[in-house]
């Protein structure tokens, strides 16, 4: 790591929002924009140049180019692939549509990525974001802690503004987050939710909800919110792009902010490399520098499980190389 510098590949919906948000971070010096349309790279890039003198930021500087400009970046964000996810009209689209075309891609970015570095932390939103991470993490060489996906932040903020919604509280007074999988198995751990200590099984006697606490309403509610968005504008990346760009952050000041991200296991919950899930992690300047195994309760324990096959089952569709073998 040489200089405060953020490399992002792939500008479309997710990669153009998360370009924005880190020019009004401030804690790079340079952003290099990657795309396999070198004219939107382009276009995006010099937008963002311009951009800066509107708010005497001129000190950063925005440029497109190829992957060789990976090989000096502090951050690396892959945005890369298709965000449009295939879906019947009458059922929530699932993310896993899409895994054997991103998976390919995927692969082609770790390939040019690798080529020019093996130093920087790279931070995914690609989906199926899992199955992507565990393809990054394990076929291609890199030090182990410097690769992880956005996973479940932005589930967990959306499960803060439900509950918070629910009890007529600010969200930043909830404490909880969500396990699992980047889809339709992720989980609130409702054990460890609370609101300024009370727990789950206060919060309906001191806050009066509008509804019940029920486990596995809200925790449907939490999955549904993600296609509401989705089935509104055709894609989300506002709040996927704000995760990615919080990560970097964290990385770059060596916060050792915990976050529920996704990254291979070893050994938690039973499972040793064969599968990438998001579990609460310690976010500094090398990656996750820790993984956190939690208690979970035997239904939060059951869920995980059936996170765990789910992920399994997307990876068999885009199993090759050594990613996989036994999944």
């Amino acid at each position: 790591m040489k200089k405060n510098k953020l490399a992002i590949v792939g500008v479309g919906h997710v990669g153009s929002y998360v370009l924005a948000d880190a020019m009004k971070l401030g804690l790079f010096s340079e952003i290099a924009v990657i795309d396999k349309d070198e004219g939107v790279a382009f276009g995006e890039a010099l937008d963002q140049q311009h951009a800066t003198a509107l708010t005497y930021m001129t000190n950063i500087t925005v440029k497109a180019g190829d992957y060789a400009e990976c090989g000096d970046a502090d951050v690396i964000i892959c945005a890369a692939g298709p965000s449009v996810i295939p879906s019947d009209e009458e059922e929530m689209p699932d993310r896993a549509g899409l895994a054997v075309t991103n998976a390919a891609v995927i692969r082609e970015v770790m390939a040019g990525i690798t080529k020019y570095t093996k130093e920087a932390v790279i931070i995914f939103i690609t989906n199926p974001l899992d199955t992507v991470v565990y393809i990054a993490e394990n076929d291609f060489g890199y030090p182990k802690g410097r690769i992880f996906g956005t996973g479940t932040m932005l589930d967990s903020a959306r499960l803060r503004q439900i509950i918070a919604a629910n009890y007529g509280i600010d969200p930043k007074s909830v404490t909880g987050y969500m396990m699992g999988e980047h889809g339709f198995t992720a989980f609130p751990v409702f054990s460890r939710l609370n609101v300024q200590g009370f727990g789950e099984k206060e919060l309906d006697k001191v806050f009066g909800g509008k509804e019940p606490l029920d486990r596995e309403t809200f925790r449907q509610k939490v999955i549904k919110t993600a296609f509401d968005v989705f089935n509104g504008k055709g894609w989300t990346n506002a709040g996927v792009a704000q995760a990615a760009v919080t990560l970097a952050k964290a990385v770059m000041l060596d916060e050792k902010s915990v976050y529920p991200v996704s990254t291979t296991l070893h050994g938690q919950y039973g499972y040793n490399g064969d599968v990438a899930l998001s579990i609460p992690c310690v976010i500094g300047r090398n990656g996750v520098e820790r993984q956190l195994e939690i208690g979970l309760d035997e239904q939060e324990t059951a869920w995980l499980h059936e996170s765990a096959k789910s992920i399994q089952e997307t990876m068999k569709t885009v199993k090759t190389g050594k990613a996989f073998i036994g999944a």
